[in-house]
Formats: structure tokens, C-alpha cells, sequence
């Protein structure tokens, strides 16, 4: 129970945001999950059309997906290099398989339970990165951007 306590002691709440004493990113990171939860699973109709204006991508319940096939082991690992900051910026992180050369890129906002805006806009960013992304490409990571 003191343990319970003390870190209850350590939580300054106010009515937009709660912070840790001592940790402001601990603030930041509630006021976002907070903000996250906002979202809203688009409708059926809503995924459709959004679906029809990225080229391939697919919908696999959930779930939006893209594979995109490079040279080689290393083209496709420095691509996905290039999906830290984007990600990172957008506070929203794709599911990444990479098999050998080939790269799936997986979508969904688990905390919607579902398809939201930000999938579909974090999908609008990847296939515009695919697009321009050229072997030997160097992408800049921003660490704790998100």
C-alpha cells in the first residue's frame, strides 16, 4: 500500500493534463493517450474511399496493408530506416515485417479498435516515401521525437 500511495503522491493532476514530478514526457505521454482516444473508427464507406486513393494497399480486416519488394536485405532495412521519424512524428507506429527484401507495412489504431485517419494518413506518408526513396538514401532519425 506505500508503494501505491507514494506514486500517487508523485501525480500532480490538472483538468487538461497530468504530470509526474520530476518527469514532464510522463505528462506528455498521458495528454497524447488522452488525445488518442478521441479517435474514432471511420465507417465502412469512409475506409472505402479512403482505400481507392492509395494504389496498393490492401485491407486485411482491421488492418491496412502494403508490401513493397527492394533489391536486396539492405535496401530494405535502410527503407524502413526512413519510417522511424515519420512515424515518430505522427505519434503512430506501423506493425513492420521484413522478409529478406520484402517489407509489409501493417496499419491499425488498436486503441480505436479499428481504422481511423490517422492510419490512412500515416499510409498517404509511407507510399509518398516509397515513391521517392532510392537505394542508398540515408534517412535522419530523430530519437524521442514521438
Amino acid at each position: 500500500m506505500f508503494c501505491i500511495s507514494f506514486a500517487l503522491a508523485a501525480i500532480e493532476m490538472s483538468p487538461t493534463m497530468a504530470t509526474v514530478v520530476g518527469e514532464p514526457r510522463i505528462g506528455k505521454y498521458l495528454a497524447q493517450t488522452a488525445e488518442n482516444s478521441k479517435v474514432k473508427p471511420l465507417t465502412e464507406s469512409e475506409i472505402s474511399q479512403r482505400l481507392q486513393a492509395l494504389p496498393n494497399w490492401n485491407r486485411d480486416g482491421q488492418t491496412i496493408k502494403y508490401t513493397h519488394e527492394f533489391k536486396n536485405f539492405v535496401h530494405a532495412v535502410s527503407f524502413v530506416n526512413c519510417l522511424i521519424s515519420p512515424a515518430e512524428k505522427a505519434a503512430h507506429h506501423p506493425d513492420i515485417l521484413i522478409t529478406y527484401n520484402r517489407v509489409t507495412i501493417s496499419l491499425t489504431t488498436h486503441d480505436a479498435g479499428g481504422l481511423t485517419r490517422q492510419d490512412f494518413e500515416l499510409a498517404e506518408t509511407i507510399s509518398k516515401l516509397v515513391s521517392e526513396w532510392m537505394p542508398g538514401n540515408v534517412c535522419l532519425v530523430v530519437e524521442g521525437s514521438g
